[in-house]
């Protein structure tokens, strides 16, 4: 089956439709043919596919040639600014709505949650409560959590217990991680500074030798990496002369890159085709970014426009998810 790692959802639970009139609670609508996102007194229109009812993301999604579906929540609602005790509700109000989908379509998706990841200690333990529940494989994190970028100590506890559960940890951009105004004009808060969000998180996390320290972690990065192919280069060689670069990393720069996961929302064939000669097509996993402007709506067209062996194709589009998130025979859909 063709897995689809890079999906988000509002759960209609945590609607304001749905009850409630808290402020962390989106309101979700449609009008003239445009789905609007209400949320904390702005107005977002770049969902421009199927964000609540999972029935129809999953139509959508085979209309696209993918069978099964991970579904992460919209990284805004990731409550990292909320007190623990609000966040912990918002949490496990998606977690659990989140397995519940999963349980009502089998073998067509699987969830990834979310945690306090402003407690590490906290995210640690509810990370347990997640990988508990039927249908949840991991847990989704922005790139940053209140300014602290994922190499920080603070987060050693979590990647300690990711590791020990075997969870995948998607790593997405906070959307707007950088507070310079260039990023305000012509959308480049999107286009440049997601990606390179998404870079400095894992330069941090290679660099403080996180990725060493727990070499069977399962870290997903979004939208190919980012920008992290391109700067491999300039990492590498500081890693080779530079002390501060070299404090804490004590083995090869390239192995720990080649730690990580990527998705293939790259939009560019030929860097697709060169992050899959440099990290392995055993690294590389389907990807679309739903239901985003930014996201592609031909994701496994793109996989086969490498023309990769038939092998290498059959693991980005499917199999290296399937062996990832334990998707076994029982969780294919019916034919």
């Amino acid at each position: 089956m063709n897995v689809d790692v890079h999906g988000h959802v509002i759960v209609p639970e945590i609607t304001r439709e749905a009850g409630g009139d808290e402020a962390w609670r989106p309101s979700v609508s449609w009008q003239d043919g445009a789905q609007v996102v209400r949320y904390r007194g702005r107005e977002i229109r770049s969902a421009l596919r199927e964000f609540v009812r999972v029935d129809r993301i999953l139509e959508q999604a085979a209309r696209e040639g993918v069978d099964h579906v991970v579904l992460s929540p919209w990284v805004n609602l990731l409550p990292f600014d909320l007190e623990l005790d609000e966040a912990l509700d918002v949490c496990r109000l998606q977690n659990e709505a989140l397995s519940r989908a999963a349980g009502s379509y089998p073998g067509r998706v699987t969830g990834l949650g979310a945690v306090p990841l402003q407690e590490p200690e906290r995210a640690a333990e509810e990370l347990a409560r997640v990988m508990a529940l039927p249908g949840m494989v991991g847990v989704e994190t922005s790139a940053s959590v209140r300014g602290l970028y994922l190499g920080d100590d603070r987060f050693l506890p979590f990647w300690a217990e990711a590791e020990r559960l075997g969870a995948l940890v998607f790593v997405h951009p906070t959307t707007r991680g950088f507070g310079l105004p260039v990023f305000d004009d012509y959308y480049l808060w999107n286009t440049v500074a997601n990606p390179l969000e998404t870079a400095v998180t894992a330069a941090h996390m290679v660099m403080a030798g996180v990725l060493e320290r727990h070499p069977e972690l399962r870290v997903l990065l979004a939208h190919g990496g980012g920008a992290l192919l391109a700067l491999r280069g300039r990492l590498r060689h500081a890693a080779g002369f530079q002390k501060q670069a070299r404090a804490r990393l004590q083995g090869d720069f390239d192995d720990s890159l080649r730690r990580f996961y990527y998705d293939t929302v790259t939009f560019d064939r030929d860097l697709l085709r060169a992050l899959v000669d440099y990290v392995g097509t055993e690294r590389v996993l389907l990807g679309s970014d739903r239901p985003f402007d930014m996201g592609t709506e031909r994701p496994v067209e793109e996989v086969r426009a490498l023309r990769l062996p038939a092998e290498q194709e059959r693991a980005l589009l499917g199999g290296n998810a399937e062996r990832l998130l334990g998707l076994g025979a029982a969780d294919r859909a019916p034919s």
